[in-house]
């Protein structure tokens, strides 16, 4: 194909032919054979995919990590890669977001590229723009035209260029790779740690693990084993822990004088260094998860494909709902085995990441790997205050040092503060992975409404999550964590359209009309048509909706939402002054069908609203979330469930109150990763302090049923 002005001025689409299933494969052959491309995912990439045009080259890539063998000196430190294995043209695109028509091209044998890749499926490459152009137009020249590609430009850059600077970080991966020995057997180890504790020092023994804290350990994971050495004490004791473990293991990388803070790798408190619970209280596969972890974390790194994020996303989230396992301890053990891989999210990091770099704490894998990437992406920037997680570990704990401990040349300028990253990706797989109990299809058929009614109202028995889903349906309507595009408020008695539209209100002793919330929320909308709005209202029948909204309520409905349809207000700002509530914004509410006080809803409203009713669950969604989360196990999962469900009969049942006032499953959720150490208590608790008191509101009039009920709850736990 020619190389046209114009053609040069679209993107080159490089893309990934593994689908993440249970049981993967790569899709590269069938592509080739049927002429096809095809995003393997239903929930991702999709607008990307529906960008691409006839004309545009496409590329099918894959991306890993290589340390040995390439064609330059690397200094053992591990380089990304990126075979191309297929280059051809688009011929159609049906508009779907899943499936492109291409005339292919096989590369054979793969040619293969390093240092600047990218780990997405879909990466959109352009020469002109991005973190690097130069190095964007020399990938589309190598992948395209055959180019050989100029390492050495590469390895001046500052991401690769500073990383000779943290000699250690070879010897702590060295280290992971040999303790993966000892997976099946931690006997061995666990003796030769013991012997080490006893020759250093038999104070620093991991002997208080087992029983009552005060018995011979009898068991250990990698992360504490790495955290044997990264643990509050004398830097000469570390590096002597160190270098004994090494020797045990058989690293080769030659142990180096290491110095933690000034290399700044971070290290536990001897009080927390554990990645695992007394044996009492922990559950028999904490210890083999982590391991799993470890494994998973390993070929992430170093492989790079789908398959490899899909098993380590598994493992991490149910790695961190281990009881001492949090985000910040998790990340910090992944950080110690590949280092320029994982960003450690220790208190010191995570303030550097925050105030420099932007992003918040991860709650789940996929937002701690949408994370990481986007770090990875903001590295790779010339202006960019660190290049690296380790120059970032070594900042967040060396901030007014002039460079690291490491004796090689090198400089270090903070520069100006960079733009923060943009927010985490957010699907209805995220919604899913966060807790919540309805079906994938059902948050679809959700979603669905919400983007073509523009207003929705989520309504419930009390406990039902419907501010919690009102929240991630925000999300992902917008398809990110974006809460800047997101307002939140709630309807009350006393909210008056001179409140949430527009009024008059006292400033410095005079009245001016001021806009309220919802007039902001359509002004921010109209100046940035590209992105979707939210406002998410909390009580939404609560105050009255037809006073509140006024002649905005007309403007919701999804056929009025154009300049034409455009209304006066009523304290307008000017004689010809016209309003509309542009498409880009969206309305999701919330109702409690159980509260007594509130009239019937104004159908003027209803008219206007796409309405979904939430259920108490109690079912195998509840039980699987309460296991994997909070450490129940099935047998007291079965009674609890089978007693709400019982006691939520009873009530749809009674006459003077009805389904609506049935018990959500809120009541008796966990948050994520809140292991309970005692089940039953806290059970007792929850149905004594919550349940109970809202069952004696229900029948203020038989109080005897209402006790009835409370002890039927708690009978013979």
């Amino acid at each position: 194909m020619d190389q046209t002005p114009a053609t040069l001025e679209r993107p080159v689409w490089f893309v990934g032919a593994t689908w993440a299933d249970h049981q993967p494969q790569d899709q590269t052959d069938r592509f080739l054979e049927q002429g096809v491309w095809e995003n393997g995912y239903t929930d991702r990439y999709l607008d990307d995919v529906k960008s691409v045009q006839p004309g545009d080259r496409i590329v099918i890539k894959s991306t890993h990590t290589r340390k040995r063998e390439l064609p330059f000196d690397n200094r053992g430190i591990p380089v990304s890669a990126m075979k191309i294995k297929a280059v051809g043209e688009v011929t159609e695109n049906r508009g779907d977001g899943r499936r492109l028509k291409v005339a292919w091209r096989p590369m054979l044998p793969p040619r293969e590229w390093y240092f600047y890749t990218h780990r997405r499926t879909v990466w959109k490459v352009q020469r002109s723009s991005g973190a690097w152009p130069e190095a964007s137009a020399a990938l589309i020249r190598f992948a395209l035209d055959g180019q050989p590609q100029d390492h050495n430009s590469f390895l001046k850059w500052p991401f690769w260029g500073k990383r000779y600077r943290f000699g250690w970080t070879a010897f702590f991966s060295e280290i992971a790779d040999k303790l993966l020995q000892y997976q099946d057997d931690r006997g061995p180890l666990i003796a030769e740690l013991h012997e080490i504790s006893a020759r250093i020092s038999p104070s620093l023994a991991l002997a208080d693990q087992f029983g009552d804290g005060k018995g011979p350990l009898q068991d250990i994971c990698p992360f504490t084993t790495i955290g044997f050495i990264n643990r509050s004490m004398t830097d000469a004791n570390r590096r002597s822990i160190a270098s004994e473990l090494a020797t045990f293991l058989g690293v080769q990388e030659p142990t180096p004088a290491l110095d933690w803070k000034k290399d700044g790798i971070p290290f536990a408190d001897n009080r927390n260094v554990w990645f695992f619970a007394y044996d009492r209280d922990r559950k028999p596969g904490d210890i083999d998860a982590l391991w799993k972890l470890f494994a998973d974390a390993r070929d992430v790194a170093d492989m790079e494909d789908e398959r490899c994020r899909e098993a380590f996303v598994r493992s991490y989230d149910i790695a961190r709902t281990i009881k001492k396992v949090g985000v910040s301890k998790l990340t910090m053990g992944l950080f110690w085995i590949r280092p320029w891989s994982f960003p450690s999210l220790d208190k010191k990091s995570r303030k550097y990441i925050e105030d420099r770099l932007g992003g918040s704490l991860p709650e789940n894998a996929r937002e701690y790997l949408e994370l990481r990437d986007r770090l990875l992406e903001r590295f790779l920037e010339p202006d960019a205050p660190v290049h690296s997680f380790p120059e970032l570990t070594w900042s967040g704990y060396n901030q007014n040092d002039p460079k690291p401990s490491d004796n090689r040349e090198s400089t270090h300028d903070d520069g100006p503060v960079p733009e923060r990253l943009p927010p985490a990706e957010y699907t209805v797989d995220d919604i899913l992975g966060d807790g919540c109990f309805l079906s994938r299809e059902a948050l679809e058929k959700v979603l669905s409404r919400l983007q073509t009614r523009k207003n929705l109202i989520l309504q419930g028995p009390p406990g039902t999550g419907k501010t919690w889903l009102a929240k991630k349906l925000a999300f992902a309507l917008l398809g990110r964590k974006d809460e800047g595009r997101i307002r939140h408020l709630q309807f009350h008695p006393n909210l008056s359209y001179e409140d949430f539209v527009r009024g008059h209100r006292p400033v410095e002793g005079r009245l001016e009309l001021t806009d309220g919330p919802f007039l902001e929320a359509t002004k921010e909308a109209r100046d940035d048509p590209d992105h979707d709005y939210v406002m998410v209202i909390e009580e939404i029948n609560r105050g009255n909706p037809a006073q509140i909204f006024g002649e905005m309520l007309t403007l919701l409905e999804a056929d009025k939402r154009t300049p034409a349809e455009a209304l006066a207000l009523a304290f307008p700002r000017g004689e010809h002054e016209r309003v509309h509530v542009p498409p880009n914004v969206y309305l999701i509410g919330t109702m409690n069908v159980a509260d007594r006080s509130l009239a019937l809803v104004d159908l003027a409203l209803r008219r206007r609203f796409a309405f979904v009713d939430l259920e108490p669950v109690f079912g195998e969604s509840w039980r699987r979330w309460m296991r994997d989360q909070g450490g129940f196990d099935d047998g007291f999962l079965g009674k609890v469930g089978g007693r709400m469900d019982a006691l939520n009969e009873t009530i749809s049942a009674d006459a003077s109150l009805g389904k609506q006032f049935r018990v959500g499953h809120s009541y008796l959720t966990v948050p994520p990763g809140t292991r309970i150490a005692n089940p039953e208590a806290w059970y007792r608790e929850v149905v004594e302090t919550e349940i109970g008191p809202l069952l004696r509101e229900y029948w203020f009039d038989q109080p005897d049923k209402a006790d009835a009920q409370e002890k039927h709850l708690l009978a013979d736990l």
